[in-house]
């Protein structure tokens, strides 16, 4: 054998070598499948397909999958629960569901910002909430993601600069006792509606608006079939990233933490990413011809509060907690 030949013979057994070690250590990875409702393209997904997959590279595969392509909203939690999905980002609604008490975290104007958000989750009071979420309905709680404050989007020109001034309005929200609460509670006439369905929705007339963070708006082109955005800045859009405790435990310590640390990395950046949209997007719609303004929001907050206190949708709230969530 000449020297070539023998240079070439170990370039060969040197890469099939690479390649098999490369095989098997993505054999060995976890696969684990991530379903959303919302499109590829927004923050809280780009992070989720980039800083979060690449943090965990080492020992996961992430597969993930939008529009609600694998999993249609209001069954993530289920398909979690059940093992037929491994991760999710939840609103508290969905939560609600199961473990009432989390309905104080999407109530109107508990939660009051970004920061606010950040600060109860690493608080006593988000400890409180993670191990309510393992109690009640076994599922881990990894970090929580903003998605930014929910404005009021409807059609037509007339003003509405008062919760009385939204009597009426066929406004779109998540289905759910407390998504369809929190409509009520801001004046509206709630009608459940998938997310994927809204733009349709609103450009054949079935409903006059939707209510969503304003990143949303731009994501999903609400602005070509609306007319005004009203900044009532009524709740902090967020969800929480969760796997299923049993899948959750079953990792290894190590594993577990790179889950944590890449979740919290991920929304850290998308998070900033959200703020920066919301600065930037105001500007955005009126270009688009639609008229934005600040309506009375001591007026909407006055009255939410009431429509809360007043009805049996505060009663599983945990006693003492919003005091505690307030001081924060």
């Amino acid at each position: 054998m000449t020297f070539h030949s023998k240079i070439r013979r170990l370039a060969i057994i040197t890469a099939v070598a690479v390649m098999t070690a490369a095989g098997a250590q993505a054999q060995d990875r976890i696969e684990l499948l991530y379903s959303d409702v919302t499109s590829a393209d927004v923050p809280r997904s780009e992070a989720m397909t980039g800083i979060f997959a690449d943090e965990i590279s080492d020992d996961f595969d992430l597969k993930a999958h939008f529009n609600g392509t694998l999993v249609k909203q209001g069954a993530e939690l289920v398909a979690v629960q059940r093992g037929n999905l491994d991760l999710a980002i939840l609103p508290p609604s969905d939560f609600a569901e199961q473990a009432p008490a989390f309905d104080i975290l999407g109530a109107a104007y508990v939660v009051r910002d970004a920061d606010h958000l950040m600060r109860i989750f690493n608080s006593d009071v988000g400890d409180s909430f993670r191990e309510m979420a393992r109690e009640k309905m076994g599922v881990e709680i990894l970090a929580p993601a903003y998605y930014g404050r929910r404005q009021v989007n409807v059609v037509g020109d007339e003003r509405i600069m008062t919760p009385e001034d939204m009597a009426g309005i066929k406004l779109r929200m998540p289905g759910g006792d407390s998504w369809q609460f929190l409509g009520k509670a801001i004046g509206a006439n709630p009608v459940p509606i998938p997310y994927p369905e809204v733009y349709t929705a609103l450009q054949t007339g079935v409903i006059d608006g939707q209510d969503n963070p304003l990143p949303n708006d731009k994501a999903m082109k609400f602005y070509e079939v609306t007319d005004q955005i009203v900044l009532t800045g009524h709740n902090v859009g967020f969800g929480m990233l969760i796997m299923s405790a049993d899948r959750f435990d079953s990792l290894s310590e190590a594993q577990q933490q790179t889950l944590r640390d890449a979740a919290e990395k991920a929304f850290t950046w998308s998070n900033a990413q959200y703020l920066k949209q919301e600065d930037e997007l105001v500007s955005f719609f009126k270009d688009q011809g639609l008229d934005v303004y600040t309506p009375d929001v001591e007026a909407f907050r006055a009255y939410a509060q009431k429509q809360y206190l007043d009805s049996d949708m505060s009663e599983h709230w945990p006693e003492g907690m919003l005091d505690r969530i307030n001081g924060l």
